[in-house]
């Protein structure tokens, strides 16, 4: 009876009620909102993985038409369009210890493997070292006990990309031959000759160059595309014939079998 009755009343009840609802909406459409966007970057997670796959296997068309490329490559850029991803969330994280390791919520139960590697839309997340029924442990590429095959993109340099603690933005990569040619913000990429990833998967930019120890090679400093303590939404790359790769590159056939044939 005071609200209805009273003109003040009422429209000081009416202003407060309007203001409270709106502010209950406003908060619902916050909710929403980041539900929709964890959706959101969980799908242009996966499309960036796969616009770089696609990527590079347009590149592996591109020189199989300028020229014949090897055996091992042909395999390599075959391997590539029969990957599947495995989309996955950080449970949890570290960044800065010198051996870190990552969590993510998918198992077995879901697919995933020992020595499968993980990659985000940015590029290169580490490899699985272990894991149960619906969680796995993620060793990355910030432990001193990583090691991923990369190469100079463009070229068929490689080396091994290594952590040895400190700025997590950066690695190393040791042994570039002297011959090599490179600059500054060239890419590198992961050099598929393993199981683990195939080739092309973006890893960072050539962010100095130094002499090694005893001057023979080179020893790049990697810029990592992938920023490890801000990181949520990754895959897991699950190859359908890995183990015929791994068969294939135990037992490549030799430049005389090739020409006999």
């Amino acid at each position: 009876m005071l609200f209805q009755f009273n003109h003040y009343q009422n429209s000081v009840w009416l202003t407060q009620a309007n203001a409270a609802a709106g502010k209950v909406l406003e908060w619902e459409a916050k909710g929403l909102s980041f539900i929709k966007l964890r959706e959101l970057n969980r799908q242009l997670t996966e499309q960036n993985i796969a616009l770089q796959q696609e990527l590079d296997l347009l590149r592996h068309q591109l020189t199989d038409l300028q020229k014949d490329s090897s055996y091992t490559e042909r395999v390599l850029a075959r391997q590539t369009s029969e990957m599947q991803l495995i989309p996955a969330q950080v449970i949890a994280n570290s960044v800065r210890k010198k051996d870190n390791f990552i969590t993510i919520n998918k198992g077995t139960s879901d697919g995933v493997k020992t020595e499968m590697g993980v990659i985000s839309g940015t590029g290169v997340v580490g490899i699985v070292c272990k894991v149960s029924s619906h969680f796995a442990v993620i060793l990355p590429i910030l432990n001193s006990q990583s090691s991923i095959s990369c190469r100079l993109r463009g070229t068929e340099y490689f080396g091994y990309l290594k952590w040895e603690g400190g700025n997590p933005l950066q690695a190393q990569i040791d042994d570039i031959p002297r011959h090599a040619h490179f600059k500054v913000g060239d890419i590198v990429e992961t050099s598929g000759f393993s199981s683990v990833f195939p080739p092309g998967i973006f890893v960072g930019r050539i962010a100095q160059i130094h002499d090694s120890a005893d001057g023979l090679a080179y020893q790049l400093e990697v810029q990592l595309a992938t920023d490890l303590a801000n990181i949520r939404d990754v895959a897991v790359v699950a190859q359908e014939k890995k183990e015929e790769l791994e068969e294939i590159q135990q037992d490549q056939p030799t430049e005389k079998k090739r020409n006999k044939k």
